[in-house]
């Protein structure tokens, strides 16, 4: 038998240097569905007078601002968030190519354009970009599903300012002062008269030192001094107030500065918050320099966005749609919300602008549960008698009214609580199971509050309110998810509320952009250039 003979391997024909006749049209080379055609299109619909006002007349040429915007949102949706990096794409990748007509902006001029000339008119882009997707009727601005995350600050993790070390400290050094100020005018009872307790605390005070009143009393230490040249512990004094305290207590005052009545800061990025983010896969948790972004979505479009620099989500809820409604002149009809922002303060506010409340509080899911229906010592289950304003407790005792108390949150709520005392709790059985304190058991009711939870709990337990709680994770843990995951942003670049404002911005009209690409049916063909005429004709000559 004849062995086979191998047939051999065909290949198509390589020329690297192949010469055309024309050349090549990079339009041709991009798909007529491209992402990077929608971004195109979109940008070149809105308006960019606010980015145009940033220039200056008169000095050399500047790249187009409208070029740059489109490099810049591309390069977002492309997972490129570096200058570098995109300056390097611009060199190298064809659709960055044909979307800057082949200039070539270095990487200094694209960090300029996104931190300084986007400042300030971010906002403006975002909103012309959701204008072109209501008019799509891709947003209808309707229903507003809010949460919030934790993003992580460019910012070192280990130089941290920690708002009690600085009280701790501060304290301890007007103490060092007060002693060593005492010891001076001890030296002379003369001088003690003049310069005695009664002028420390005209200099100091009960509030201690700040740091002119500490350059005050330097000065009069030193005009002493120039009659006293040879008293070598005044002059010992006034060296160490000089040289070692006032430097120490003007950094803590610009520390102090720096927190704003945070608890914490980062030196290398005083505007971000140390605050407690999501573990690894190693389950760590650790504290780590970050803003916590506020984001509505509807459609899984992002239609709002606000940076804070609290961890908590409750108070943020009122700016974040303050925001909101000065961009569009009013806010959705439904809001959609987990249990973080279910506060008295919120409720009336949402009550206040009608704006119907599919709102979660704390509590929502743990009422449901047998746990809290069968324990009777709760003071949610235990019975009220309205005429004569009591409670009753399960062994018989009624808890009358006692005053009224208030907290004030930080965006300056006052809300107010009913504090009720037990008649008697010694001879009582139940007491061990009741409560732990040694007195009469006492309870602070918000009679407000719980009126407002029992109206989102109805309003909750509708067929729609149902379907709004079903849909909340699917809509914005998702672009969370795209954003975070897909997108791989985890980390801001930039640093400053300012800058980090720009950047979330850019990586929402990135997000929405997306979106919109994924929802577009069929492709969108761009006419065929001049070239490929000429091309189309040579094919018959």
């Amino acid at each position: 038998m004849k062995k086979r003979r191998r047939s051999q391997p065909v290949f198509k024909p390589y020329h690297q240097n192949q010469v055309v006749l024309l050349p090549p049209s990079i339009d041709e080379m991009i798909t007529p569905g491209h992402l990077v055609r929608l971004v195109s299109v979109a940008v070149d619909r809105i308006s960019i007078d606010s980015i145009l006002s940033t220039y200056k007349g008169g000095g050399t040429s500047s790249w187009h601002p409208r070029m740059m915007l489109k490099v810049v949102v591309y390069a977002y949706t492309q997972r490129i968030y570096s200058s570098r990096r995109i300056a390097k794409a611009l060199r190298e990748d064809i659709h960055f190519m044909w979307l800057s007509g082949g200039n070539r902006p270095d990487f200094r001029t694209l960090n300029n354009f996104r931190s300084s000339r986007l400042k300030g008119v971010i906002d403006e882009v975002f909103t012309a970009i959701l204008e072109l997707l209501i008019e799509e009727g891709l947003v209808k601005f309707e229903d507003l599903y809010l949460d919030g995350t934790k993003l992580e600050s460019s910012a070192n993790r280990y130089t941290f300012v920690w708002a009690k070390t600085v009280k701790r400290n501060k304290g301890k050094l007007q103490d060092k002062i007060r002693i060593l100020l005492d010891q001076i005018d001890r030296v002379n009872e003369e001088e003690n008269r003049e310069y005695g307790d009664r002028d420390l605390e005209e200099v100091g005070g009960e509030e201690g030192f700040d740091s002119e009143r500490l350059k005050k009393r330097l000065t009069e230490l030193q005009d002493r001094l120039k009659g006293q040249p040879e008293d070598d512990a005044l002059k010992k004094a006034c060296k160490t107030i000089e040289k070692v305290l006032l430097p120490r207590q003007e950094r803590y005052e610009q520390q102090e500065d720096l927190l704003g009545g945070r608890n914490s800061c980062s030196k290398t990025d005083p505007d971000a918050t140390f605050m407690r983010m999501k573990g690894d896969m190693a389950g760590s948790c650790q504290l780590r320099p970050g803003y916590n972004v506020q984001m509505g979505v509807e459609g899984q479009f992002v239609l709002s966005y606000s940076i804070h620099q609290n961890p908590g989500d409750t108070g943020h809820l009122i700016p974040h749609l303050e925001e909101l409604k000065a961009r569009w002149g009013k806010l959705p009809r439904h809001l959609i919300a987990d249990g973080a922002y279910g506060s008295e303060e919120n409720y009336q506010y949402l009550e206040g602008q009608q704006v119907e409340a599919y709102v979660k509080y704390p509590s929502f899911h743990f009422e449901k549960t047998r746990k809290f229906r069968e324990d009777m010592f709760r003071s949610e289950n235990l019975p009220y008698e309205e005429e004569t304003d009591t409670y009753v407790c399960p062994g018989g005792k009624k808890l009358r009214y006692l005053y009224d108390s208030s907290h004030v949150t930080a965006n300056g709520y006052r809300s107010w609580f009913s504090v009720y005392e037990s008649e008697g709790c010694s001879d009582c059985p139940l007491k061990s199971r009741c409560h732990k304190g040694e007195g009469n058991r006492r309870i602070r009711v918000n009679k407000t509050l719980r009126g407002y939870r029992r109206k989102a709990r109805e309003l909750l337990e509708t067929d729609e309110g149902r379907r709004y709680r079903s849909q909340r994770g699917v809509e914005v843990e998702s672009v969370f998810g795209q954003i975070k995951q897909n997108m791989g942003f985890r980390r801001f670049m930039l640093r400053g509320l300012e800058k980090i404002s720009i950047e979330y911005g850019l990586l929402a009209i990135a997000h929405n952009l997306k979106k919109w690409k994924r929802n577009r049916k069929g492709s969108d063909a761009e006419p065929y250039g001049i070239l490929s005429f000429f091309r189309f004709c040579f094919q018959f000559a």
